[in-house]
């Protein structure tokens, strides 16, 4: 006979909460690569389906853009970056880091829609120009700035501490959001980074109210 009041050995065993995340962001990743070499295969005709500024059918690159790479140096480029941020993103909880992601993918997605093409330069005034927005790295931003403002917003000592190490070590990566370099989607980088903050202040609502609901019996016995 077994004892109701102890757990059962037959019970699977819960997995940390570290290897889950791990394992979600790897899997991510191996999409990105598994996503690159289809393209390649086809052509790179994939690309096509990035965000197009300010064109109806280009809301649909919201949807597929930080899926997509401009080849293999574009997507080794972001592999690392959405390794580290992606993995300390879930340590904040895996619900909270589906909830981010989506914030910044769609959030972020729809900036760059609205201003991808500004600082676009046409030679020719009658031809249409437009740009094709696509990568992870607007992704990445967003988890960036996420990290680095939540630990303010919810006052958590180990969430601050993560977001100054991650201003150190990644905040020069920050400067990305200015026009720079051509080619650069630095309005994808923009779009994310405000969206990140965004998310990080929605998400920290929990621990916001109840730091206002434990400043009101202070003010009423004051």
């Amino acid at each position: 006979m077994t004892n109701p009041g102890l757990p059962s050995s037959t019970e699977p065993k819960k997995r940390p909460a570290w290897v889950v995340g791990g394992l979600t962001i790897v899997s991510f990743v191996a999409l990105l690569y598994a996503i690159e070499i289809v393209d390649t295969v086809m052509g790179h005709r994939l690309d096509q389906d990035g965000i197009r500024p300010l064109q109806t059918d280009g809301l649909w690159g919201i949807l597929w853009a930080p899926l997509l790479h401009g080849g293999w140096p574009h997507l080794i480029a972001n592999t690392v970056p959405a390794l580290v941020l992606g993995f300390l993103m879930t340590l904040a909880g895996m619900g909270r880091f589906i909830a981010a992601t989506a914030i910044i993918w769609i959030v972020g997605g729809f900036g760059t829609w609205l201003i991808g093409n500004i600082g676009l330069h046409c030679p020719y005034v009658t031809v249409q120009c437009t740009s094709t927005h696509i990568g992870a790295s607007g992704l990445i931003f967003g988890w960036l700035a996420f990290l680095i403002v939540f630990g303010f917003f919810t006052r958590n000592v180990w969430e601050i501490v993560i977001g100054i190490v991650v201003l150190f070590v990644y905040g020069g990566v920050l400067f990305g959001v200015l026009p720079g370099n051509a080619g650069v989607s630095w309005q994808g980088h923009l779009s994310g980074a405000i969206a990140g903050v965004v998310a990080a202040y929605l998400l920290s609502g929990p621990e916001r109210k109840a730091r206002e609901a434990r400043k009101r019996p202070n003010q009423l016995t004051a």
